[in-house]
């Protein structure tokens, strides 16, 4: 037992010195102000989720006269204003406090840009609800298993990363950071589809089964564009020795309207350009731009990226299940 407790003590006495060494305070943060919460945020999530889909997300919901919908509506609101303000306040808080170099519990200017982010994201709320019930049709008219919007509300893990994305999106736009960031990690986690809430996705968009789906920061979607598992929307490397690439520089690649990609197909570059609507077939690797209505091989690689004429080898545009 004495070693056992040697050992511990040990470990603990080499931690302390990490935790006090001024090399290593960008990577703690004790005894200080308040950070935002990956719980609180989730938390948001559903309440967003909840307002969006009353009774498929959420408490149930076993009031139907008007006035009683609309107070038990109000009611949320307030809860989601609470919730959020604070946790976009904090984040803005920590923010400026890392580029002050200081380290004060409250800022009322803080505060004040988290109330105007805030009210402003939630008048988004009915337009975020018409954009998600299109994402909704657009999934349903897209995949022929799919037994209705129900079913695509209970079980899509594609739907839900969408929505979360929307979500996220709106609120970046407002300003907000951080917590737009979260939201799509905590999407990530559950369903496995990574989409960057600074992305630019038009509407009518479909996920099918979703996982290993990644979306990079700069990428744009247009509408009514369709993607399969493991497809990856992501920007070239960086060649080594190189300096890191200046932050909201187009690296990711633009898919332009009704284009569809197989799963396990990459599309990579911020000049990349897939043309309305082509056709990206499964395992594909992508670097340069692809004609309007091309169809590209999954079989001939990156060659294909510039092929103009059409192939008769790709899977159908809507293969069944």
């Amino acid at each position: 037992m004495a070693s056992e407790r040697d050992a511990v003590d040990a470990v603990a006495d080499q931690l302390l010195d990490l935790y006090l060494d001024p090399a290593s305070q960008e990577m703690q943060h004790i005894g200080s102000y308040e950070l935002p919460s990956d719980q609180v945020c989730k938390a948001i999530v559903d309440k967003c989720r909840a307002l969006m889909f009353p009774g498929y997300a959420g408490p149930d919901v076993t009031r139907g006269r008007r006035k009683e919908l609309r107070d038990l509506a109000r009611s949320r609101v307030i809860e989601l204003r609470g919730l959020l303000q604070r946790q976009v306040y904090l984040a803005h808080h920590h923010k400026r406090q890392q580029e002050l170099g200081k380290r004060d519990l409250e800022c009322i200017e803080c505060q004040d840009t988290a109330d105007r982010i805030t009210d402003r994201f939630l008048l988004h709320l009915p337009e975020l609800h018409a954009q998600i019930k299109l994402d909704l049709h657009f999934a349903f008219e897209s995949d022929p298993a799919a037994t209705g919007i129900d079913e695509i509300l209970f079980c899509y893990p594609g739907a839900y990363a969408i929505t979360v994305y929307r979500i996220a999106h709106a609120l970046l736009v407002e300003g907000a950071v951080i917590i737009p960031r979260i939201m799509t990690e905590i999407a990530h986690r559950r369903t496995g589809v990574d989409i960057h809430p600074r992305a630019e996705i038009g509407k009518s968009f479909f996920i099918d089964h979703g996982t290993g789906v990644v979306i990079g920061e700069t990428a744009k979607i247009g509408e009514r564009c369709r993607i399969y598992q493991g497809v990856t929307l992501g920007g070239l490397t960086v060649p080594q020795g190189q300096a890191r690439p200046e932050p909201g520089k187009r690296r990711h690649p633009t898919l332009e309207d009704e284009v569809v990609v197989y799963a396990n197909a990459t599309i990579l570059g911020g000049d990349t350009i897939i043309g309305k609507g082509a056709v990206i077939g499964g395992n594909a690797f992508v670097t340069t731009s692809v004609a309007p209505g091309a169809r590209v091989s999954g079989r001939d690689g990156g060659r294909s990226a510039n092929a103009r004429e059409r192939a008769t080898d790709v899977a159908p545009e809507r293969p069944p299940g």
